[in-house]
């Protein structure tokens, strides 16, 4: 897993995962289109670090840009972006209730 910093958190990239699934999986909305770098949309400013591409991007890029919709990071990576919303997370110290068994055979 790979640390990735943004504006205003940190998360690890999951196994598989590019950067644009793991911006989306913690609360950050970046605008894309295509999700294969020929469009552009999702282009992001790359603060440090270095990224790899998975399939050569077809839009263009500056140096320090990046299209986060087909590359994963080499190493630890800070983007210009900001969470939008908090992700929900299971709580695992809520407690449940059980839940009565039902009786399909009284009428």
């Amino acid at each position: 897993m790979t640390l990735v910093a943004t504006l205003d958190t940190s998360f690890d990239l999951l196994e598989g995962e590019t950067l644009l699934e793991g911006l989306e999986r913690t609360g950050h909305e970046v605008e894309y289109q295509c999700r294969s770098g020929y469009c552009g949309s999702c282009r992001t400013r790359l603060i440090s670090g270095e990224v790899r591409y998975i399939s050569d991007p077809l839009a263009f890029i500056s140096r320090n840009e990046v299209l986060p919709c087909c590359c994963v990071p080499v190493d630890t990576v800070h983007l210009e972006v900001a969470r939008t919303y908090e992700p929900e997370q299971p709580s695992l110290s809520e407690e449940l209730e059980p839940q009565s068994s039902l009786d399909f055979n009284k009428s």
